[in-house]
């Protein structure tokens, strides 16, 4: 059967990895990132470069979105230049980038008024997951769009959830990420009072991943923060950035995520110390440089 014609929107640490999955798995893909000469590198990959979301979604029957947060998925999807401008009705837009709450129902509904179905679909997984098509899609929106989708998103994929109603995924990814945020503000907190406090840093670490505070995230990060290593598989602005949001949603369920904000103010404070574009296990030098 001939495979559908897939517009995928932004190729930074994630985005890069699932469309090369995607155009291994013999799908048909035009490519649009706003640093044009990434896009490029693409194109002797089999890809079809757009000049914009607008004219790589004129063909699209799939159209997947992996961009930094709500105003780059706002470019992406609206406008003059936008994806919403020329997709044909009928298609599944596919939004999996971590995103406000709000701004998914939003674009939900600007997606229904031209006659297509959006499923947010947000992963957990970072670079290596992407690149290897191991990523779990956590999806929300309607039961028959995610199985006109489901060939797309199985290319990339070694698990696809769907969670419940337009809105689901994208909530449960901020949870997620809140409690990744979470554990590694705590880790680089404990790793300065380790490192101050003159214990033998191998032995405590061992200890502490080896035991109950250790958390596949916690080996993880252990490892990058005692090699400083920062080479970006998830950056630490975009930590920040889901901290944000999880909040903010927190708050408009009246919840007071009050841990999320402690980590938030971590991360703010690694963005400061200059560790923005680096891996989010950076947020342990501020403590270092003090």
């Amino acid at each position: 059967m001939t495979k559908p014609h897939v517009a995928f929107f932004g190729l930074g640490t994630m985005g890069s990895g699932m469309a090369r999955r995607l155009l291994g798995a013999g799908f048909p893909v035009t490519i649009f990132n706003r640093s044009a000469d990434k896009a490029e590198a693409f194109a002797a990959e089999g890809a079809i470069i757009g000049r914009s979301p607008r004219d790589a979604a004129r063909k699209a029957e799939i159209v997947v979105s992996m961009v930094a947060d709500d105003d780059a998925s706002r470019s992406m999807w609206l406008g003059d230049d936008g994806a919403l401008s020329s997709v044909p009705l009928g298609a599944v837009l596919i939004e999996s980038s971590t995103l406000s709450v709000d701004w998914i129902r939003k674009l939900a509904r600007a997606a229904s008024e031209h006659d297509c179905e959006l499923l947010d679909a947000p992963v957990t997984g970072s670079k290596p997951q992407a690149a290897a098509g191991e990523l779990c899609f956590l999806v929300g929106g309607k039961a028959e769009a995610l199985e006109k989708a489901r060939p797309a998103l199985e290319a990339m994929s070694r698990a696809i959830v769907h969670v419940g109603p337009t809105g689901s995924g994208s909530l449960l990814k901020l949870i997620n990420n809140f409690l990744c945020g979470v554990q590694a503000a705590s880790l680089a907190e404990a790793m300065a009072m380790i490192e101050k406090g003159g214990l033998d840093r191998e032995k405590a670490v061992e200890i502490l991943t080896g035991g109950a505070p250790g958390s596949p995230l916690i080996r993880t990060l252990a490892g990058r923060m005692m090699a400083r290593d920062y080479t970006p598989n998830f950056l630490l602005r975009l930590m920040a950035k889901d901290l944000a949001y999880a909040v903010a949603e927190g708050k408009n369920r009246a919840i007071d995520v009050a841990t999320g904000a402690g980590a938030l103010k971590v991360f703010a404070a690694g963005i400061n110390h200059g560790k923005a574009d680096e891996d989010l296990s950076a947020v342990v030098e501020q403590f270092r440089a003090i």
